[in-house]
């Protein structure tokens, strides 16, 4: 099972689950705990392979991860902890992870909360997969988590970002990342469900004005899907609740519990 943590409310009921990207950690969400903890039982947990998550003896010698079984993992504890349902905050690829799972599991989430989230790859991105899948098996994946980040997280106010995010990448196996780096291979048709099925559960975007990679899609599907809503945050790139978390914890804490 997934390494995790929790924080119980004296008195309150309703639960927040939160999930990391690609090469973090539930150590992003420390500009979280304090404020959530307030209003909400908290759940933070280490994806598979990252954090204190080791990876499954029965997964030591797969080559591949699914998002499917990704998803499970995070069901896998829910379940344990007997959380019926719970609103769940997503950041970056872990926003991809939480549509999955309201797809498979709508009666287990309450509301979701997107923080920089993908929904489409466009033309850059395309190329800077292409390029990882070429170097993938040559250059050291930190080299290339650098370079993924720095495109992603251009800007000099994004710098506490992109440190955070290596620092966390650092602690990933280069067979690890390179696991992680071949679910790349379902992104697209899954993303193009996503933009095309309108799952009706209520869902707020944040999203970097800086965002560049990703907030146009975005602005194009809380257009066309009815339950979603979208908060542009000003000066911010794409990991908003590092760089601009006050207003992230207030924005998100007032949207869930209204």
């Amino acid at each position: 099972m997934l390494s995790y943590t929790i924080h119980k409310h004296q008195t309150q009921t309703q639960w927040v689950t939160f999930v990391h990207g690609a090469g973090g950690s539930s150590t992003i969400w420390y500009k979280q705990l304090r404020e959530f903890r307030k209003h909400f039982n908290v759940l933070l947990l280490d994806l598979r392979g990252h954090g204190n998550s080791k990876v499954h003896l029965k997964d030591a010698f797969k080559d591949k991860y699914t998002f499917d079984n990704i998803t499970h993992d995070i069901i896998e504890v829910i379940d344990f902890e007997n959380i019926s349902k719970s609103h769940f905050i997503g950041i970056s690829l872990g926003t991809i992870l939480i549509r999955n799972l309201a797809e498979k599991h709508p009666h287990r989430v309450d509301r979701m909360v997107m923080g920089g989230a993908i929904m489409k790859l466009n033309f850059r991105s395309q190329v800077l997969m292409r390029l990882g899948i070429i170097f993938k098996s040559v250059i050291p994946y930190l080299w290339l988590y650098k370079f993924f980040a720095f495109m992603i997280m251009p800007n000099k106010n994004h710098k506490e970002s992109r440190l955070l995010f290596v620092r966390e990448a650092k602690k990933l196996y280069q067979k690890e990342f390179i696991r992680w780096f071949k679910l790349t291979s379902e992104i697209n048709p899954l993303l193009h469900f996503f933009r095309t099925v309108d799952i009706k559960i209520p869902t707020l975007y944040v999203m970097g004005a800086e965002d560049y990679m990703f907030l146009p899609t975005v602005k194009q599907v809380v257009q066309s899907h009815r339950a979603s809503s979208l908060v542009v945050v000003e000066k911010c790139g794409h990991v908003v609740n590092v760089e601009q978390p006050l207003f992230f914890n207030d924005t998100v804490i007032q949207y869930l519990r209204s």
